[in-house]
C-alpha cells in the first residue's frame, strides 16, 4: 500500500518552512493572481523558482493554486502565468476552471493538473469525466463520507481529501453569497465569509427563538485525525490541510500531528496485516490541545461519518475559540475563579462567553495564577460584564507558540540523493568513474593518466575518501567501489576534478528527468484548442431571430402560469422531483419542457437521474459534472446551468463538446465580462438569467433539521421542510428564503431580486438571443405578472428603464442590478493569446 501524501498550506515563507520542517510531503500555495485565497500573503512569480528549489532540495513537492474562474480577457495573462509556473519547475497546478484545463494541456502538457475542490467533484461519474480531460488528481468535495469516498475507487484517478481545517458551509465552487451581496466572488478568491456571521431564524414569518445559537451557517472546523487509518485503507492518495490564511504556528502544529498520525497508521501495516485498522485512531490530549489552540472553531469530523445536523454547526460562535477551560465560579475586583479542565499559565489569553455578541466579548491575558483564582492586568477586563456560569476558552498559549516556532527556526537541511560510485584504473590510462543514481548513470574520465608510483601509491581508502567528498552538492555517497591495477599514482587535484565533473553531469541529468515529465502522445481532445482566440467579429444577432424568453418554474401554479402566457421554453425545478412526470404531462402540448437535475450528485444518487430520464422531457437542465456523463448520448436536448461556471469561451467549447447545446452564463460575470465572452464565441451558444433571486449558499447543512428538529438526517428529522417556510434574517434586516431540494440540500436565496433589464438591448446587440427569468415563491398571479413584464421587454413594448422602475415600485425590498453592475462599453476585441 503506497504511503499517502501529506499536503500542507503555505501563505508565506514562514508557513512554507513550518510545513517542510514538520513533515509535509508537499506544499500548496498561491500567486498574486488566479488563486482562491487572495487575502493570503502569497508568493510572486519572481520568487517561484527559489520556492521550488527550496522544496525540491528537501524532497518536497510544490503545487500552485490556480483555482479561480478565468474571465475571457484574462486568458492571455493566465497563459503567461502557466508558462512561468512550468518553467519554474512546479510539480502541479490546482485548477477550477474547465477552460484553464484545456489551455494548460495545450501550452504546458508536462504540468500535472489537479482538480480543485472548487470544481465540485462529488461523484465517481464526475471524476471519470475529468479523467477523460487529463486531470491527474482530484480534490473531492468535503461533504463526502467515508463510505462515499470508497466508491471513487472505480475511477483510475488518485483522489485527495481534506482532513483538517475550516469547513465552508456551502459546496466549494457553488457559493455565490459574497458575489450576490457585495460583488466579491468566492470563485475569484474574494470570499467575505458571510457564513461566519450571526442570523436570526424566521419560521412562518416569526422569529424562532434559539437562545444563544445565532451562528446558524457556521460549521465547526474539520478534524479527521481519528479517521486517518480508515482513509489510508480507502486508498486516498493525499491528505490536505486547509489554512493558507493561517499562522505558521498553525501550519507547524497541524502538519506535525497529522505526520505522526499517518506514520503510526502505516507502521501497523505488516505482511500478515496488509491494511490499516478500521478502528478510529487514538488522539492524545496533547495533540488535540495543539490542534485546538493554533486555530479552532470547535473540532468535528465534518461529513466523514455522514450527515449529522445536530453536530456540524454549534451555532454559538463563528470565530476562533481555542481550547475549552471551564466555567466561572466567582468574580472579584480584578480576578475570576474558574473550574478549570486544562492548565492555564501567566501570559495565556482567555475569553469569557455568555451568549452575547461575540464581537464584544470580554477577555485578556492572565497576569497571575493563584490556585483557582486568575488575575488579569489593569483594565484588561471589565469584570462587571463577567458573570458566574460564563464559559471560558483559552485563545492563546505563548509557550506552545514558542515551542512550535522552534520547529522551523532553522531551515531543514536539504535532502541528499544517495549515489553509488565505481572507479577503475590501470597504468597509462585515465581513471574512469561511473556514478549511478537510481536508473540514471554518468561516466567520466580523468584528465590525467595513471602513472607508476615511485614512493606513495594510491590506496583504495584514499581514492574512496576523495570521491566521497560530496558536501555542498545534492548527493551523498551510498557505496564507493575502487579497483586499481597495481601501484599507481595520480594527483589528488585530478581525482577531485574528475569527481566534480561526474557529479555536475549527474545533477544535470537528474534535473532534466524532473523537468521533462512524460507527455502522453495522444492528448485528450480537450487539449486540442484554437489558440490564440479570435474574435467572432461583430457577432450581431440575426435581425430575423427574435429574442426568446425562458422561464424557470418551481411549482405547478408557476408552470401553469407560464404555459397560459404561451412561453415556449420552460425549465422545471421542483423540490419533489417525483412530480416531474406530472410537469411533463401538463406541458406536453404547450411548451418545450426541460427538467433540472439537482446541483449536487453524490455516489448512489443516480436514481435522481433515472427518474428524470423516465419522465421523458424534451430536455434536461444539467447542473453538475455527473449529470453530463449520465445524460449525454441519450437523445435529450441538454443545456448547462450556471453551476457549471461558464466564464470563458474555452470552458464553453469544452462543454459543447460534451453534448451541451446551450450554456447559462456564470453569475460571476459583470456586463463587460459577458460582452467579452460573446465577442469570442457564438452568441447563440449562451443564455443569460435576466431576473432571479440569486441562489447564495447551496449546502449539505440542513437548517430545517438542525434547528427545527432533533434529527440527525432525513431519516429521523420529521421533515419540517414540508410544513414550514424558513428564512434567515441577516444583520441589516433582510430575510433570505431557505429551500430544500430532493437531496435535502439547502439553498439560501437572496431576499432581493436582481434584474438585468437595463442591459437587455446591449446584450441583444452583442449577439445574445436567449434570456431567462427564474421564479422563486411567486403564486400564479405573481408569476403571470413577472413573465408579462419581461415579455414586454423582449418584444420592445417596454424599455429596460421602465421595467426597472416597475419592479422597484412593486417589490417591498426593491431590486438590484446584482452581478451585472460593473458595466463597461462595447469595444473592438483583438485576438487573445498573441
Amino acid at each position: 500500500m503506497p504511503a499517502p501524501e501529506l499536503l500542507s498550506p503555505a501563505g508565506d515563507w514562514e508557513c512554507l518552512r513550518a510545513a517542510v520542517a514538520n513533515g509535509a510531503n508537499a506544499v500548496y500555495f498561491g500567486l498574486p493572481k488566479f488563486n482562491a485565497r487572495l487575502r493570503a500573503h502569497n508568493f510572486t512569480l519572481e520568487e517561484l523558482p527559489a520556492v521550488m528549489d527550496y522544496l525540491h532540495g528537501r524532497n518536497v513537492r510544490g503545487y500552485i493554486t490556480f483555482n479561480t474562474l478565468i474571465f475571457t480577457d484574462e486568458l492571455a495573462d493566465a497563459a503567461a502565468q502557466l508558462k512561468a509556473i512550468a518553467a519554474a519547475g512546479a510539480d502541479a497546478i490546482i485548477v477550477q476552471d474547465l477552460g484553464l484545463v484545456r489551455l494548460a494541456q495545450h501550452l504546458v502538457p508536462q504540468l500535472e493538473l489537479h482538480a480543485s475542490t472548487q470544481m465540485t467533484i462529488t461523484s465517481p461519474e464526475g471524476l471519470e469525466l475529468m479523467r477523460q480531460t487529463g486531470i491527474t488528481r482530484a480534490v473531492v468535495a468535503r461533504e463526502l463520507s467515508l463510505g462515499e469516498l470508497d466508491r471513487f475507487k472505480a475511477v483510475d484517478v488518485p483522489i485527495e481529501a481534506f482532513v483538517h481545517g475550516a469547513l465552508c458551509v456551502a459546496y466549494s465552487g457553488q457559493c455565490l453569497t459574497s458575489e450576490s451581496l457585495g460583488q466579491r466572488s468566492a470563485n475569484r478568491g474574494e470570499c467575505a465569509q458571510a457564513c461566519r456571521l450571526p442570523y436570526d431564524l424566521v419560521v412562518d414569518g416569526r422569529k424562532h427563538e434559539l437562545g444563544d445559537r445565532r451562528y446558524l451557517l457556521s460549521p465547526q472546523d474539520l478534524a479527521g485525525i481519528e479517521e486517518i487509518p480508515r482513509l489510508i485503507g480507502l486508498g486516498v492518495r493525499a491528505f490536505k490541510i486547509e489554512g493558507r490564511l493561517k499562522s505558521p504556528e498553525y501550519v507547524a502544529a497541524v502538519t506535525k500531528v497529522y505526520r505522526q498520525a499517518i506514520d503510526r497508521a502505516l507502521a501497523l501495516i505488516t505482511p500478515s496485516s496488509p491494511t490499516t485498522p478500521a478502528a478510529p485512531a487514538t488522539v492524545s490530549a496533547a495533540d488535540r490541545y495543539a490542534l485546538e489552540m493554533t486555530f479552532s472553531r470547535g473540532l468535528y469530523s465534518g461529513w466523514l461519518h455522514g450527515v449529522n445536523h445536530q453536530r456540524l454547526v454549534d451555532g454559538r460562535f463563528g470565530k476562533k475559540r481555542g481550547a475549552y477551560v471551564g466555567e466561572v465560579t466567582a468574580v472579584g475586583k480584578n480576578y475570576v475563579e474558574l473550574r478549570s479542565g486544562i492548565q492555564v499559565r501567566p501570559g495565556d489569553g482567555l475569553v469569557f462567553v455568555n451568549g452575547g455578541d461575540t464581537e464584544q466579548e470580554e477577555g485578556g491575558r492572565v497576569y497571575e495564577v493563584a490556585g483557582a483564582r486568575f488575575f488579569f492586568g489593569n483594565e484588561q477586563v471589565d469584570f462587571s460584564r463577567v458573570a458566574v456560569g460564563d464559559r471560558v476558552w483559552k485563545t492563546d498559549d505563548p509557550a506552545l507558540n514558542k515551542t512550535l516556532r522552534q520547529t522551523f527556526a532553522r531551515d531543514l537541511q536539504k535532502t541528499t540523493i544517495p549515489v553509488s560510485m565505481i572507479a577503475t584504473g590501470e597504468c597509462g590510462s585515465p581513471l574512469r568513474l561511473k556514478v549511478a543514481c537510481g536508473a540514471l548513470e554518468v561516466e567520466a574520465e580523468s584528465a590525467q593518466e595513471l602513472q607508476p608510483a615511485r614512493s606513495a601509491p594510491l590506496t583504495v581508502a584514499g581514492v574512496r575518501d576523495l570521491l566521497g567528498r560530496l558536501g555542498g552538492t545534492r548527493f551523498s555517497p551510498e557505496k564507493i567501489e575502487v579497483s586499481l591495477d597495481g601501484a599507481l599514482f595520480m594527483t589528488a587535484s585530478a581525482i577531485n576534478q574528475l569527481r566534480r565533473e561526474a557529479i555536475e553531469a549527474l545533477a544535470r541529468k537528474v534535473s532534466a528527468s524532473v523537468q521533462e515529465k512524460p507527455v502522453t502522445a495522444d492528448l485528450p481532445a480537450a487539449a486540442r484548442i484554437e489558440w490564440p482566440l479570435k474574435s467572432t467579429g461583430s457577432n450581431k444577432a440575426d435581425a430575423s431571430a427574435r429574442p426568446e424568453l425562458v422561464v424557470l418554474c418551481r411549482s405547478v401554479p408557476q408552470l401553469e402560469a407560464a404555459l397560459s402566457l404561451g412561453v415556449r421554453s420552460v425549465y422545471v425545478d421542483f423540490e419533489d422531483i417525483r412530480r416531474y412526470p406530472e410537469a411533463v404531462e401538463i406541458a406536453k402540448s404547450g411548451a418545450e419542457l426541460f427538467l433540472a437535475t439537482p446541483r449536487i450528485q453524490k455516489p448512489g444518487e443516480q436514481g435522481f437521474f433515472r427518474l428524470i430520464e423516465n419522465a421523458r422531457p424534451a430536455g434536461v437542465l444539467i447542473r453538475n459534472l455527473g449529470a453530463i456523463a449520465y445524460f449525454r448520448g441519450k437523445g435529450f436536448s441538454l443545456r448547462g446551468d450556471f453551476s457549471l461556471n461558464v466564464a470563458n469561451p474555452l470552458t464553453a467549447a469544452f462543454l459543447v463538446e460534451q453534448g451541451l447545446e446551450r450554456l447559462t452564463v456564470s453569475y460571476d460575470l459583470t456586463f463587460e465580462q459577458v460582452l467579452a465572452l460573446l465577442a469570442y464565441s457564438p452568441g447563440d451558444r449562451y443564455e443569460l438569467t435576466l431576473h432571479q433571486h440569486m441562489p447564495m449558499f447551496h449546502m449539505e447543512h440542513c437548517v430545517f433539521a438542525a434547528f427545527l428538529s432533533n434529527g440527525t438526517d432525513y431519516t429521523n428529522c420529521g421533515r419540517p421542510c414540508d410544513r414550514h417556510r424558513v428564512e434567515v434574517r441577516d444583520r441589516v434586516g433582510l430575510t433570505h428564503l431557505v429551500k430544500a431540494d430532493v437531496g435535502c440540500r439547502n439553498t439560501v436565496f437572496n431576499a432581493r431580486a436582481q434584474t438585468g433589464a437595463q442591459y437587455f438591448l446591449r446584450l441583444q446587440k452583442a449577439g445574445l438571443r436567449y434570456f431567462r427569468i427564474e421564479l422563486l415563491d411567486e403564486d400564479r398571479e405573481g408569476a403571470r405578472r413577472l413573465i408579462s413584464l419581461y415579455r414586454g421587454l423582449l418584444d420592445g413594448s417596454r424599455t429596460g428603464d421602465d421595467l426597472w422602475r416597475e419592479l422597484k415600485a412593486e417589490s417591498r425590498l426593491g431590486v438590484t442590478h446584482g452581478t451585472l453592475t460593473n458595466a463597461g462599453s462595447e469595444r473592438e476585441r483583438p485576438p487573445i493569446g498573441r
